[in-house]
This record gives C-alpha cells, sequence and structure tokens, in this order.
C-alpha cells in the first residue's frame, strides 16, 4: 500500500515543468500583446500629438464632441475656433479630434476653383 502511494507522489513531481518553460507561455502573450495592442496605441497617441502640435489658422478641424469649426486663433493650450458666422469657441488643443483640411489645402482648393470658373 505504501508502494502505490510513493509511486504516484514520484509520477506527480516528475509531471510539472521546470522553472524557465513555466514562463514561455507568459512571454509569448506579452509579445503578442505588444504587437497587437500596445504598440499601434503608442503610434496612434505620437501622430495624434504631431497633428495638434502642427495646427495653425484656418485649418478646419473637428473637436471631441463633433463640432466641425476653422480656427481663428492658436495659443499656447488653447485654440480658438469659429463655428458659424462670428460665432467663437475657445477650447484645449487636447479637444481636436482630427484635422479636415490644413489652411494650405485649403488655399490649394480655392486656386483649383478659380482656375476651373476661369475656363
Amino acid at each position: 500500500m505504501i508502494d502505490i502511494a510513493y509511486a504516484m507522489g514520484q509520477g506527480g513531481a516528475a509531471g510539472q515543468g521546470g522553472g524557465f518553460s513555466a514562463f514561455i507561455p507568459l512571454i509569448l502573450m506579452f509579445v503578442i500583446f505588444y504587437f497587437l495592442l500596445i504598440r499601434p496605441q503608442q503610434k496612434k497617441q505620437k501622430d495624434h500629438r504631431l497633428m495638434i502640435s502642427s495646427l495653425k489658422n484656418g485649418d478646419r478641424i473637428i473637436t471631441s464632441g463633433g463640432i466641425y469649426g476653422r480656427i481663428t486663433s492658436v495659443g499656447d493650450d488653447s485654440l480658438t475656433i469659429e463655428i458659424a458666422d462670428r460665432v467663437r469657441v475657445k477650447l484645449n488643443r487636447t479637444n481636436v479630434s482630427a484635422l479636415l483640411q490644413s489652411s494650405s489645402q485649403a488655399q490649394q482648393a480655392k486656386i483649383e476653383q478659380t482656375d476651373s470658373d476661369k475656363k
């Protein structure tokens, strides 16, 4: 009877893995999470910071609240946008969610429109 219990105890201990091999699945999961979740999110945040820092007068933007507007004044941490004729709103730079059209693109569109009107 003791021999059976002793044999069962040895089989259970032999089935356990070594120290480093137990961490291999955890390491693989971290690598997968890094490439699928963490890295793309960091890239998106970097692009958003770059977009916010490059805002200038005349750019058309969308705020995080969904308001469309044109930048009329740029400060260090704030922007003044015109959302309708003579209706201006001051907001924090971080509340800009997307750049619709930069002022250089708007000027290019106006030039193309005047060229097509002349023809």
